[in-house]
């Protein structure tokens, strides 16, 4: 019998739960240290930072810094901020990574898979040949390298590209 170990999906299963209330994408970066956080960039209004438990290798979430749930609900600066962060994020993804492609998308409500009301901003690369039977078969995803390799090199793409 072969065994694949997905080591990081016990870290999510036992994480704790943010409490009735809270807000992770808003208390993640108050924490002073941008690198616990893995936040790769932060502008005026909003951050990038790189999903903790990705559906694809440099899955980063695009945040506004104030919480809403709804696109609506941003100011038009928020708005315009918010989109330029994506496209730091596209930037950074295709310098570091070189993807072939990318999913970018919001998740609005919880029927829509939305798990946090703070809305966010998912920016997937992609490569062809990417999707296996692992995912859908095997219901594990596989990532080729470390958070803590991946955040590295992101913010290092971040800082050369002077963004």
């Amino acid at each position: 019998m072969d065994h694949l170990h997905a080591y990081w999906r016990m870290e999510y299963i036992k994480a704790p739960r943010q409490p009735e209330g809270g807000d992770i994408f808003a208390d993640l970066p108050r924490l002073g240290d941008d690198t616990a956080a893995l936040i790769i960039h932060r502008s005026p209004l909003s951050y990038l930072i790189l999903n903790r438990y990705p559906y694809n290798a440099g899955h980063l979430l695009a945040v506004p810094f104030r919480a809403v749930a709804d696109l609506p609900d941003l100011t038009a600066a928020e708005r315009a901020d918010l989109m330029d962060e994506i496209i730091i994020g596209k930037q950074i993804l295709t310098a570091a990574l070189k993807p072939d492609a990318f999913n970018v998308g919001f998740n609005l409500g919880t029927a829509a898979g939305g798990s946090i009301p703070h809305l966010h901003a998912h920016i997937v690369p992609r490569w062809t040949g990417d999707t296996n039977f692992m995912p859908v078969i095997g219901e594990t995803r596989v990532l080729p390298q470390s958070l803590a390799a991946m955040f590295a090199r992101l913010k290092e793409t971040a800082v050369s590209l002077k963004l």
